[in-house]
């Protein structure tokens, strides 16, 4: 008796020592895969800083005038003087993707932060009022989420006229709804939650519960939703400068900047693949800085960690 005894609590002991084992395993595994996570976030957040950076002082980073015209260097391949080549009027192709990030990234954020801001504060008004306000502005964006966005956008900027900023009113009628519907279903999900009901009871008002309580826990899906979304709103505000809806030569912007090159291709293929290049990076980098914040935020990642 004494010796099965003795035998049944090795086991107990063995077994409890290894889930001991198995949970300080997956507790390290957890934190290895946070720091990575965070490398990450370093890392792309770094590059988008630097692409901001070069936006933001890119009349002192290029090398050449953007818009000096030089008819004898017209169409000359890339070489040591002109790193991207040249267009048809000679003018330097490395400093006109430079400068056009002005137009590209600069506007991208304008209309991201438009959509944002906007989408925002109609999708928690509606979760938090609800009733008709809420049925009638939902149905709304039912409408604008039925046709195909760049269509819409084509026709409205059509409407409008040329011109970058024309381009950005036109994605942001379109574009708001996808964040009222985020902020919305965020909104309702801890509408009637304790704090908010004690936040009622103590007197605060409409505008004081949704700043003070219902915006600071829905931040983190509009952050991820906004961030993700840069990538997507500069290939279509660069679709319109492509068709000649969005900005206008001889202003310097990606989309503009290939449309007017798109003929040459074949023979000159630096014109149009040199704003490309630009518009693939950019997106690429905002893209995956997009991924890494969503991750980070993942509150299931977070509950695991803990």
């Amino acid at each position: 008796m004494d010796l099965s005894n003795e035998n049944t609590e090795e086991l107990l002991i063995s077994s409890s020592d290894i889930k001991k084992k198995k949970r300080e395993i997956s507790i390290r595994i957890q934190k290895v895969k946070k720091s990575h996570i965070k490398l990450r976030l370093v890392f792309f957040a770094s590059l988008a800083v630097l692409l901001i950076v070069m936006t933001v002082f890119a009349a002192q980073i290029c090398p050449h005038d953007p818009y000096k015209q030089d008819l004898s260097v017209a169409l000359n391949a890339p070489s040591a003087s002109h790193l991207m080549g040249t267009d048809t009027y000679g003018r330097d192709m490395l400093s006109r993707v430079i400068i056009g990030a002005r137009a590209s990234i600069l506007s991208t954020f304008a209309l991201v932060a438009i959509i944002t801001v906007f989408g925002t504060a109609v999708g928690v008004l509606c979760g938090y009022i609800g009733g008709k306000f809420d049925g009638i502005v939902m149905r709304i964006s039912d409408f604008f989420l039925a046709f195909p966005g760049l269509v819409f956008a084509l026709a409205v900027a059509a409407l409008l006229g040329g011109g970058i900023w024309n381009a950005v009113i036109a994605l942001a009628v379109i574009s708001w709804p996808k964040y009222s519907r985020v902020a919305r279903s965020q909104t309702l999900s801890i509408r009637n939650s304790e704090f908010i009901n004690a936040s009622i009871m103590a007197g605060d008002n409409a505008l004081q519960i949704i700043v003070r309580h219902i915006l600071p826990n829905i931040l983190g899906p509009i952050l991820v939703t906004s961030v993700l979304d840069i990538g997507t709103m500069m290939m279509e505000l660069a679709g319109l400068s492509f068709l000649g809806l969005g900005a206008q030569p001889p202003v310097a912007e990606w989309g503009s900047m290939m449309s007017t090159g798109r003929s040459m291709l074949q023979t000159y293929p630096w014109i149009v693949l040199s704003p490309g290049f630009a518009i693939f990076i950019s997106v690429v980098v905002f893209n995956l800085l997009g991924d890494t914040v969503r991750d980070y935020l993942d509150p299931r990642r977070q509950s695991k960690t803990i």
